[in-house]
């Protein structure tokens, strides 16, 4: 049940426990130090008693014993000694011994009234009693008195008076009584200081051991309701921080931790959904960058395709107006020319079908279809970008060597691919003048398809190289480029799970461009369609005979 508790009641139980065996600590101890200051100070009290009652005691046995005269004259007998001033000397003793009583019960008085005799009441009696014997003796020695003033001289001595002795003996009595219940009052003081300290003992030792266990308890308690709560939420903030959405906090401690994870995950998964949203966003995105780009290469292409095309197209008119003007009689007067009209038709449908295949390839490239990834030959797929760029006004007077060194099979998506290719060779061909040459090699290196692009060309300083791949960053010599391609071409190259990198000795050393994608697709690697991630390779894709073509052949075809 304590589990369903908010956790303001859990700190509140934990700190009222606490509180409770810190208060019953306190309480033992209290209770033991009150205990001994009372003892201590109860024997304070009844000490004091006790050394004036023992200078009591001497003065009243002092009351009928005429020490003065014994000591000034030994040899001189009590009854020798001059009985009148026997009853003098008797009330100075009788008087300074009750100066010491009275001095006591003053004393006595005060421990009373600071309430530091355990029981009182034996003690008041006694010393009523000790006032009514002093009263006694002093009347015995007053009728002693009142018999000598009268003319009896013959009369024993007031010490040998029997009334006074046996009141003498009966107050000596008392004061050992009185002595004993002090020292009575004392013992009882100590014995119950020593059930308080038994008391205090056993309170303070169980305080100790409640503490001990309510500290290892809270511990317990607290780790499952406090620290094991606070783990899971920094796992799962940890888990957010590394872009990890798909694993909420399952927190069930029924409190306000508990209220805090919920909405956090509320905040996840509105965060995942914003993030999903931005991540569609960047491809669609992304999309319309490659078309632009696409399209401005298209159009890059279209004057040199256009200016290839006017060669084949004004043999073809030429050729026509040749055959219009020689069909319609000539055959009947010369019918020897009919093989010259059958070499006309053969070079019409041969240029025909060259304007045909040129326009087929420019379609192919600029066409947008889906981003799906299928077995390709990177080999065919770079022969083919070549056939197109060879068109292009910037390659004249320049050469482009190929050479694939293995059959290179890859899951790509070929327009995409195509693009990063187009892109480096433009690139490449722009940095060049005449003369320059640009090296393609192909090879396989592992799980991984390697394309390196080296030229002659300008070559780029370390800050260019540093930004290469930024948006909107050009160093095109022409002054027409608009930054995009080199960063298109990496976030395709990107989305393949593979990488492209760039070098360059210095200003007009020339640069290198190495694409690296792998050969199966990437788990995880974005993919549009709807198959799956990792394509199914069949037998490796045969290249067309013919499809490679030798440095004489690109050479030749760009000179």
């Amino acid at each position: 049940m304590a589990r369903r508790w908010r956790l303001r009641n859990k700190l509140l139980l934990g700190l009222g426990l606490v509180v409770g065996s810190v208060g019953l600590l306190l309480t033992g101890t209290i209770q033991g130090l009150t205990s001994y200051v009372s003892t201590m100070n109860t024997a304070d009290s009844k000490l004091a008693e006790l050394l004036l009652l023992d200078d009591l005691k001497p003065a009243v046995s002092a009351v009928i014993t005429p020490s003065e005269l014994v000591s000034k004259n030994p040899t001189v007998l009590p009854e020798a000694m001059p009985r009148a001033d026997e009853p003098r000397l008797t009330r100075e003793k009788l008087g300074r011994a009750r100066e010491i009583f009275e001095e006591y019960k003053k004393r006595f008085q005060d421990t009373v009234a600071r309430k530091r005799d355990p029981d009182p009441y034996l003690d008041s009696h006694l010393i009523q009693d000790i006032d009514k014997s002093f009263d006694k003796i002093e009347e015995a020695i007053d009728q002693f008195s009142k018999v000598f003033d009268g003319g009896n001289t013959t009369s024993a001595a007031l010490s040998s008076n029997g009334d006074l002795k046996r009141e003498h003996d009966r107050l000596l009595r008392l004061i050992d009584e009185l002595r004993i219940e002090i020292a009575n009052d004392m013992y009882r003081k100590i014995t119950e200081a020593r059930k308080h300290y038994r008391q205090t003992l056993w309170t303070v030792s169980g305080a100790t051991a409640l503490a001990l266990l309510l500290l290892f308890t809270l511990v317990y308690l607290f780790s499952g309701w406090v620290f094991t709560p606070l783990k899971q939420l920094q796992a799962g903030v940890n888990r957010v921080a590394e872009g990890n959405f798909e694993h909420p906090i399952d927190l069930k401690s029924g409190d306000e931790l508990e209220e805090l994870a919920n909405a956090f995950n509320g905040m996840t998964s509105r965060l995942h959904d914003i993030y999903r949203d931005l991540e569609r966003q960047v491809d669609e995105r992304s999309r319309q960058l490659v078309r632009s780009e696409r399209m401005v290469s298209v159009g890059f292409l279209a004057a040199g395709v256009a200016h290839e095309i006017n060669n084949p197209l004004a043999s073809i008119a030429f050729c026509g107006e040749a055959l219009q003007s020689r069909l319609s009689d000539y055959l009947r007067r010369n019918p020897q020319e009919t093989e010259v009209i059958t070499k006309y038709l053969g070079m019409i449908q041969q240029e025909a079908f060259r304007c045909k295949e040129i326009t087929s390839k420019l379609l192919e490239f600029s066409r947008v279809g889906e981003r799906r990834r299928e077995p390709t030959d990177l080999a065919e797929l770079v022969q083919g970008v070549l056939e197109i760029a060879q068109h292009l006004p910037n390659c004249r007077g320049r050469r482009i060597i190929f050479q694939p060194y293995a059959t290179v099979v890859a899951g790509v998506n070929a327009q995409d691919l195509k693009s990063v290719v187009l892109n480096l060779v433009v690139n490449s061909l722009d940095s060049m003048d005449e003369g320059g040459v640009l090296t393609i090699t192909l090879m396989q290196k592992g799980p991984q398809a390697e394309m390196v692009f080296t030229d002659t060309g300008c070559g780029m300083s370390p800050d260019v190289l540093a930004n290469i791949f930024e948006p909107f960053f050009t160093k095109s010599r022409s002054g027409k480029g608009t930054g995009l391609g080199l960063f298109i071409s990496h976030q395709i190259v990107d989305q393949h799970g593979g990488r492209i990198e760039a070098r360059s000795a210095g200003p007009n050393q020339g640069s290198t461009f190495t694409v690296i994608v792998p050969l199966q697709p990437v788990q995880g690697a974005s993919n549009d369609s709807a198959e799956p991630d990792v394509l199914p390779f069949g037998p490796s894709v045969k290249r067309k005979s013919g499809s490679q073509q030798t440095e004489d052949g690109i050479g030749h075809a760009a000179a």
